[in-house]
């Protein structure tokens, strides 16, 4: 295993009337040990009351760069097109400064017709919000390294999705993370795919991290074996149970090899 596994935590910013609620379950999730702390762009709740409250996903991440120290941060994920790409990239570059460098970007072709229908954007079909999400990448790169001053670090962008046309080719040509719903069956064939677009396109296929959802302690090792490293499981308000997160934690500490220390 060339990477540590890693257990993050999406923080789903739905029915919490008070944002000191989620400042809360920040806090605790980093206390708890997680490595990443996500949100999701959304901008109505997905799961119960769907007028119930809400709170918008970049701004809730400058607030969570400021709050946390060791975390990596980032939407799980961005929608694609909900923000002009080059205000996307400043606005990654910047919550990236705000939290030292920890900023993980998250992006994907977008998909809840409410969010688009209600704020004005054009929710077109599966297959033109990817080709604007295509556009998209190529100008946040190039935003990207235009920026002054530059990211603390190159900022890694994360791709949620699992098309195997036009979706993994993305991930073959920006992507350092890539986010899958898939079964056992579904990633192996998945992960066949995205070789044959890295080896199109030259990039070195393993130097993709894979994440998916964390499956549960019973089923994560067969995950492991399968390539992926990252898990995350994802909470809603207003309780915020992290108690599913301090049980794949303490899994993630013992499968992890111990850190070698003494050498050069």
């Amino acid at each position: 295993m060339s990477r540590p596994v890693r257990i993050g935590v999406q923080l789903q910013p739905q029915h919490a009337p008070e944002y000191r609620v989620i400042r809360d379950a920040v806090l605790r999730s980093e206390d708890v040990g997680v490595d990443i702390v996500f949100n999701w762009d959304h901008f109505f709740p997905l799961t119960g009351d769907p007028n119930g409250a809400h709170f918008e996903c970049w701004t809730m991440l400058a607030a969570v760069a400021e709050q946390t120290e060791r975390v990596e941060i980032g939407a799980l994920v961005t929608g694609g097109g909900y923000r002009n790409p080059d205000l996307l990239a400043d606005m990654a570059r910047t919550v990236d400064h705000i939290s030292g460098g920890r900023l993980i970007l998250g992006i994907g072709a977008g998909w809840f017709q409410r969010d688009y229908d209600e704020y004005g954007y054009e929710f077109g079909t599966a297959g033109s919000r990817l080709t604007l999400l295509k556009e998209y990448l190529a100008r946040i790169t190039d935003r990207l390294r235009k920026l002054n001053p530059q990211p603390i670090r190159e900022i890694p962008i994360l791709i949620g999705g699992g098309g195997e046309k036009k979706t993994l080719r993305l991930v073959a040509e920006y992507a350092a993370m890539w986010h899958i719903f898939a079964d056992l069956d579904a990633l192996a064939h998945k992960n066949q795919v995205l070789a044959d677009h890295c080896a199109a396109v030259g990039t070195d296929q393993a130097r993709i991290e894979r994440s998916v959802q964390w499956p549960g302690v019973e089923k994560a090792p067969a995950f492991v074996d399968a390539g992926v490293t990252t898990f995350t499981i994802g909470v809603s308000g207003p309780d915020y149970d992290l108690s599913e997160i301090e049980r794949a934690v303490r899994w993630r500490d013992e499968v992890n090899p111990e850190p070698v220390s003494g050498l050069a």
